[in-house]
């Protein structure tokens, strides 16, 4: 689903959204998706606000890749609400360092019309599983 910036300008737009494992592309990580991702929420314009967007929502999903230890298979069933803003990647400098407070470390940024649904997603669940991913705290390795 594309979030498109026009469309965004007339009303809002409430998603309720279904991935099939494959539909989003996780093996540049090395992740498997094991159920259908679900996804709710809503994606607005800020107001006053030169085409950032915000979106809000949750969505439920189970992961699988290697253990790190013992090379078996880990599950990670993800369960998580976000709540993301997107400015045009145009409202940043290209050449120049910029300083940046700590609020915009939370803004992420988007090209051309609009932003797709399934990318956002992808990094949300990405960002959700731990650094070290074990099939079980017990796993004594190989």
């Amino acid at each position: 689903m594309f979030l498109t910036v026009k469309e965004l300008e007339l009303r809002k737009i409430r998603f309720d959204e279904t991935f099939a494992p494959g539909k989003i592309d996780f093996t540049e990580e090395a992740l498997e998706q094991a159920s259908p991702l679900h996804t709710t929420g809503v994606a607005e314009l800020v107001e006053e606000s030169e085409a950032q967007i915000r979106i809000q929502g949750k969505y439920s999903v189970e992961m699988t890749t290697q253990c790190d230890r013992c090379l078996g298979r880990a599950r990670f069933p993800l369960d998580a609400s976000f709540d993301l803003f997107y400015r045009p990647a145009s409202d940043i400098a290209r050449e120049e360092e910029v300083e940046i407070d700590e609020g915009d470390t939370e803004i992420g940024f988007y090209e051309g019309a609009g932003l797709e649904l399934g990318d956002m997603l992808r990094e949300q669940v990405v960002l959700a599983l731990p650094m070290q991913r074990v099939c079980s705290e017990a796993c004594k390795g190989i």
